[in-house]
């Protein structure tokens, strides 16, 4: 009489379906016991604020006094509100400045260190480290040296016979100068992105340009940029997010001033729930910048997706 297989040695197939099906509630019971406590946490401190902050945008809310429900009032008051539309000029300029020349430096650093030169590791290490530094340290070191009355900037400009400059108090040169110390911070992260697609462009490809008679300007063209494309749209939208978050840096140099020329969105979602205390009408605000961040994700993805498509269709 033939032995029949120990139930130890029995494959899933092999079982019967109620101890199957046994044998997988005990397994999703596991698993979800592992992964409890952080989806716990995802649900506390991400899903049920987001929640929260939507219900609190149609609503008048001080934060102290219970709330009453105004429906879209906050929404209709942010289309007229002029502190509104200057924040947003305000990050739409930050914006364009900030994005397309942290690229440019980005790439050009990248190129110029991604050759067998002398040191190239210190170098590549120096020009990230200001990544690393927390927005609030930056903010407070270059206010310590563009102070208009007791800076090392004003300070080294009397001695090439320049008059003193206003720096963060004047409102011609505050935003220019936010940019300019965003770009000595983020810059590094561009240089190592960039660098490391620089390392994945297939050596077979530039050596054939080489061969076909293709100088320096004519690779870089026809060979690097195409193939550096689907790191620049990563890139774009990084920085577009980035751009439009900033917060920390003006809150520790300029808060806002001087006469609001530094008022970015986030700065002024901020200043409307905790220091003027119409959480509802900064709720309202932050949705209007999540609706943007979304529709930017949204055509970054459309355009990188035909992009794709060209490329496939090429190739074939």
């Amino acid at each position: 009489m033939p032995r029949l297989p120990s139930p130890l040695t029995l494959s899933d197939r092999d079982r019967p379906a109620p101890e199957l099906r046994r044998k997988r509630r005990r397994e999703t019971a596991t698993a979800w016991g592992f992964i409890s406590p952080a989806v716990l946490v995802i649900v506390g401190l991400s899903v049920l604020p987001v929640i929260w902050s939507l219900l609190l945008s149609f609503q008048a809310d001080d934060l102290v006094t219970p709330s009453r429900w105004v429906g879209l009032d906050n929404y209709h008051a942010l289309v007229k509100d002029p502190h509104f539309s200057q924040a947003v000029r305000n990050t739409l300029i930050y914006t364009v400045l900030y994005v397309p020349l942290s690229m440019a430096l980005g790439l050009v650093l990248a190129v110029a260190l991604n050759r067998r030169i002398r040191l190239v590791g210190l170098y590549r290490t120096l020009i990230f480290v200001p990544f690393v530094i927390s927005a609030a340290a930056q903010g407070v070191l270059f206010s310590f040296i563009l102070d208009p009355e007791f800076g090392a900037a004003n300070s080294l400009l009397h001695k090439i016979g320049i008059s003193p400059q206003g720096f963060l108090t004047d409102p011609a040169q505050a935003l220019s100068l936010l940019v300019l110390i965003s770009l000595w911070s983020g810059t590094g992260f561009c240089v190592v992105i960039y660098l490391a697609a620089l390392q994945d462009v297939p050596e077979s490809l530039i050596e054939a340009a080489r061969l076909d008679g293709a100088g320096r300007w004519a690779i870089m063209r026809h060979v690097t940029l195409p193939t550096l494309t689907p790191i620049s749209t990563f890139l774009v939208l990084w920085q577009i997010i980035q751009s439009l978050q900033v917060f920390d840096l003006v809150y520790v140099t300029t808060k806002g001033g001087p006469l609001g020329s530094t008022t970015v969105i986030v700065y002024f979602i901020w200043e409307q729930a905790f220091k003027n205390f119409t959480a509802g009408y900064g709720a309202a605000a932050a949705y209007a910048l999540a609706l943007v961040l979304i529709a930017f994700g949204a055509i970054t993805r459309l355009l990188q997706s035909r992009q794709n498509r060209r490329i496939e269709g090429a190739t074939r």
